[in-house]
């Protein structure tokens, strides 16, 4: 039995700024980075003809959501100021909306104030690597906005989030960790959350793929689930091979996370990723 039978009631839509956007069938969210240093380097944009035509391609290629980051989160990676994000991610979000108005935006951020300013000028969707743990205004932000929050788990910071990390019951505990935080967000008012597993953020080799095995757990938070291994390192170990040479490997994960009930696919490589998800609902 496929995960489709499993989910019937989980809450399938988010409200974007009045636009309601339907994940009865999975989506597919695009990378963009706005960064010097993020992981795989195809990713990254630096001029604003490179990033339109990126996003043009995006869209054609069927992706949902153009996900916006200017912080890379990599392990160890460097900490930038406020400043310096916001003035990576305000001008892309402005270009894309000008070009695109039909584009839905996601920010990947994990500061309220950077959220708040982006969705201002025109991004729709918070994507947040700390699900509130590094901004404890995050969640007023949210609710103050009212647009949908994708909240991930992480332990730490992307500086030491690496750095030995330790679990008595993996999948035990980042279910605990979203029931707490689903919690207090609708005592906020919050309606659209997305929840992300947060492969590669603290978490092993051997975790990654506990959570992977064991992601239907999850199901009974009955929120919509964003899965995101492209190109990761866990991939990459496994199959001693360089990012550049993760596709096959993303696209086997990304399958085994869409029958285990992923409803949006975030990834560097959209074609691919949205023909994995029409292959796959073709089946059910």
């Amino acid at each position: 039995m496929m995960a489709k039978d499993t989910f019937l009631n989980r809450k399938l839509t988010l409200n974007c700024k009045g636009r309601l956007v339907d994940l009865s069938q999975p989506q597919v969210m695009a990378i963009i980075n706005l960064t010097p240093d993020s992981f795989y380097g195809s990713s990254r944009v630096n001029v604003k003809d490179e990033l339109l035509l990126k996003v043009e391609n995006f869209i054609k290629e069927g992706a949902a959501f153009i996900d916006l980051g200017a912080y890379s989160s990599r392990p160890g990676a460097l900490n930038i100021s406020s400043q310096e994000e916001t003035d990576r991610l305000l001008p892309a979000v402005e270009e894309i909306n000008k070009q695109f108005p039909n584009a839905l935006i996601s920010i990947d951020t994990f500061r309220a104030d950077v959220a708040e300013k982006a969705i201002n000028a025109g991004a729709h969707i918070i994507n947040d690597i700390a699900a509130g743990n590094l901004d404890d205004q995050m969640f007023a932000t949210v609710a103050k906005l009212g647009v949908p929050y994708i909240m991930m788990h992480m332990k730490g910071t992307p500086q030491n989030m690496q750095q030995d990390p330790v679990y008595n019951n993996l999948t035990e505990e980042v279910l605990s960790y979203f029931l707490e935080k689903v919690d207090v967000l609708k005592k906020q008012g919050v309606k659209d959350m997305i929840i992300d597993p947060g492969f590669g953020f603290a978490k092993t080799l051997e975790h990654n793929y506990e959570l992977l095995k064991n992601m239907e757990a999850l199901s009974v938070l009955e929120l919509p689930i964003l899965v995101g291994v492209s190109r990761k390192s866990m991939i990459c170990k496994l199959l001693n091979i360089k990012p550049e040479e993760a596709l096959n490997g993303t696209s086997v994960l990304n399958t085994v996370a869409l029958l285990k009930g992923a409803n949006i696919l975030r990834v560097h490589d959209v074609k691919e990723a949205v023909e994995c998800v029409r292959l796959i609902e073709y089946c059910k």
